[in-house]
């Protein structure tokens, strides 16, 4: 792994957290992060919901079979997205903008230390209408996913999951 690129390789998946509080000053850093994302045409489309209430966290885990982390966790982003401002109204340029901030805000928070795990919403129906129910969400706003944040309880070593085998060069070579 180069060491240039540390910090991308440290961000792991975290689902143990301690108590600790995440300061505000930290989670305007974290969206600060996700916002300077790239986007198709610099629209944007991406809404965040900030979540601390252990209440509504528990509630989010209700709806969420793999999310189970977020009632311990301090604190949650419920990324969506704006259908209305998406490039020319795709879900797919929608999707992928917002998977550019998800992606941004998760190494934000390794990189001040924090841990995180990234829980699918779409394009499960059921977690779809649970997080629309949750936030009563208007007709033009998707729920993606639900970002579960906190103090990691243990740090797993940096890694990649570079594959060789994955990779074409100049056209698709059979059977890789």
């Amino acid at each position: 792994m180069n060491d240039a690129l540390a910090s991308i390789f440290k961000r792991r998946s975290v689902r143990k957290y301690t108590d600790k509080a995440i300061p505000e000053s930290m989670i305007t850093d974290m969206l600060e992060a996700a916002m300077a994302a790239p986007s198709a045409v610099a629209k944007d489309p991406w809404r965040f919901i900030v979540v601390q209430e252990r209440g509504t966290l528990d509630k989010i885990a209700e709806g969420l079979p793999h999310g189970q982390m977020l009632r311990e966790a301090p604190l949650a982003f419920v990324v969506c997205g704006d259908i209305e401002v998406a490039h020319d109204g795709k879900l797919s340029y929608m999707l992928q903008d917002c998977s550019a901030a998800i992606e941004n805000l998760l190494l934000a928070a390794s990189m001040l230390g924090l841990g995180g795990v990234w829980l699918g919403v779409h394009p499960r129906e059921e977690r779809i209408a649970h997080m629309r129910a949750l936030f009563a969400l208007p007709d033009n706003i998707l729920p993606i996913s639900v970002l579960s944040i906190g103090w990691p309880a243990a740090e797993p070593a940096a890694r990649t999951r570079y594959d060789a085998a994955y990779v074409h060069r100049e056209r698709w070579e059979a059977g890789a």
